[in-house]
């Protein structure tokens, strides 16, 4: 795992400030460090992370966006809470969304395989890691894997609006995979190498059936063993 941003290091990145800057808080958002319902200084947070305040600004504002920051007039920022209602609307659009995803990757690997492939290989190597003991693997690696393996779906189908869509809706699921260990049991995973597969073979029709099962299966799961998510 990436280790935590420090002042010393935040600067020295070639991204932009304020997208390293949103890394790191959502980084401590996803672990824990910031809490649900904590209002979030910008002053602290600029200490802490090394920038000034206008980049801290920007990466709250971007996190807003994705949903893991709340903002209220007069009162500032804060961490947002997952309830039970923000879980079941998630899964409602991933419901629509991934699906979707599913089938235009797969489509754009029967266009033009040989550009896809590199997403392809990318994908299985994080299956291959996640599935190497996952009960030994720290949950916030595990996550992460997961997080990056839906979003090269999304990356494949080359659109540029259900990326724009897509991406934060992901790293908001990030959050509520988060919240319990369903990544650390092996049939968490199974069920992607039926989806690499039916996308590697620019099969649309299956990838969007596995897709749209997977989606179903994990908000059973999760919302079964995770009652503070869900």
């Amino acid at each position: 795992m990436t280790p935590p941003a420090t002042a010393g290091t935040i600067g020295s990145t070639h991204l932009p400030l304020r997208d390293v800057a949103a890394t790191e808080i959502r980084r401590l958002i996803l672990d824990g460090t910031l809490r649900q319902g904590e209002r979030l200084i910008e002053d602290r947070l600029a200490e802490q992370l090394g920038v000034s305040r206008n980049p801290v600004r920007e990466a709250l504002r971007m996190l807003e966006a994705e949903g893991f920051v709340d903002t209220a007039a007069r009162r500032g920022c804060f961490v947002a809470r997952l309830s039970a209602e923000h879980a079941a609307d998630l899964f409602e659009v991933r419901l629509a969304v991934e699906p979707l995803g599913a089938r235009l990757a797969a489509r754009e690997a029967r266009r033009s395989p040989a550009t896809c492939c590199v997403h392809i290989a990318r994908m299985k190597e994080i299956l291959a890691e996640a599935q190497t003991n996952p009960e030994r693997h720290a949950l916030d690696r595990l996550s992460e894997l997961h997080t990056e393996l839906h979003s090269l779906v999304f990356e494949m189908t080359g659109n540029s609006y259900l990326i724009a869509i897509a991406i934060p809706m992901v790293k908001r699921g990030q959050w509520l995979l988060r919240q319990s260990a369903p990544l650390r049991t092996p049939s968490a995973w199974s069920q992607h190498h039926g989806l690499i597969s039916a996308i590697e073979a620019g099969d649309s029709d299956l990838a969007e059936t596995i897709a749209r099962h997977h989606v179903l299966t994990v908000r059973s799961d999760l919302l079964n063993s995770a009652p503070s998510a869900g």
